[in-house]
């Protein structure tokens, strides 16, 4: 039973406040609180990227790999190979965020357009946010709270380094600002959030348009047999039209700001 701490009113009373009564009031803390945030920082719209904690940039793979041959751990080396394989994901999210901040950082608004976003952790979203810090534009991390997760990377813009509890009202923020979206090869959590939005753009719950760009042909190709779900007849071949697939930093930076300038804005959602 929650008591009223003496001399202390019940919302200043941790233990309401983190008590299931008072959950409504977290959630809408995590509405208010980031909506707050982006309104002071003048912040308009954002672009997205999703994409696996786990990949590395080259230097990172390469100084792995390095030091287990050292410790005589060669049967790291096929994974670790891999790695550095992978990491030109890395290393090509890094580039398409710092030109995007570019391009953004040109046009004439009284608002930040365009804000390099992402989940706020190390790999694909460190990448992002990184190449928004290169150019010299603000950079977004929306953080979760879980066990054994990591913290804030360094390269997000101090103040708007924000960590949710719940994984619903992350995911809110990720697609509510959005005016394009990439994802990266990543694992569960990047497909989670890819195919929500996917979802919600599919079905008309969220109205704006929404270039999405799918990077790596042969990593998504691999995951997805997208002509098996078309020919089962569990999409429609128009569904295909969501997404584009590409290969590289200029097609998906020349798709993504050829859509985006060629479409309203419109509402959020």
């Amino acid at each position: 039973m929650i008591q009223k701490q003496k001399d202390k009113p019940f919302y200043q009373n941790p233990d309401f406040l983190l008590s299931p009564d008072a959950r409504s009031i977290r959630i809408a803390n995590e509405y208010l609180g980031p909506k707050g945030l982006f309104t002071r920082n003048h912040i308009e719209d954002t672009i997205v990227f999703f994409g696996s904690a786990r990949l590395k940039s080259p230097e990172a793979a390469k100084s792995d790999l390095k030091n287990a041959l050292k410790k005589n751990k060669p049967q790291k080396k096929k994974q670790l190979e891999q790695n550095i394989a992978m990491s030109r994901f890395y290393e090509d999210a890094r580039t398409l965020a710092k030109i995007l901040t570019v391009w953004s950082k040109k046009l004439k608004n009284s608002k930040h357009r365009y804000i390099i976003t992402s989940g706020g952790g190390p790999g694909i979203m460190e990448a992002a946010n990184r190449g928004a810090s290169d150019a010299k534009g603000l950079a977004i991390g929306l953080n979760i709270s879980i066990p054994n997760e990591q913290s804030g990377n360094k390269w997000i813009t101090s103040d708007l380094d924000i960590e949710f509890h719940y994984f619903f009202m992350r995911k809110f923020w990720m697609a509510y600002l959005a005016k394009a979206l990439v994802a990266f090869p990543g694992g569960f959590g990047t497909m989670d959030e890819l195919f929500e939005i996917l979802t919600l753009i599919q079905t008309k719950k969220i109205k704006k348009t929404i270039p999405i760009v799918l990077y790596g042909k042969e990593f998504w190709d691999n995951i997805v047999n997208w002509d098996y779900l078309v020919d089962s007849g569990t999409i429609s071949k128009k569904d295909l039209n969501l997404f584009r697939i590409c290969d590289t930093v200029d097609e998906a930076y020349n798709f993504l700001t050829d859509k985006i300038t060629g479409t309203h804005t419109g509402p959020n959602f």
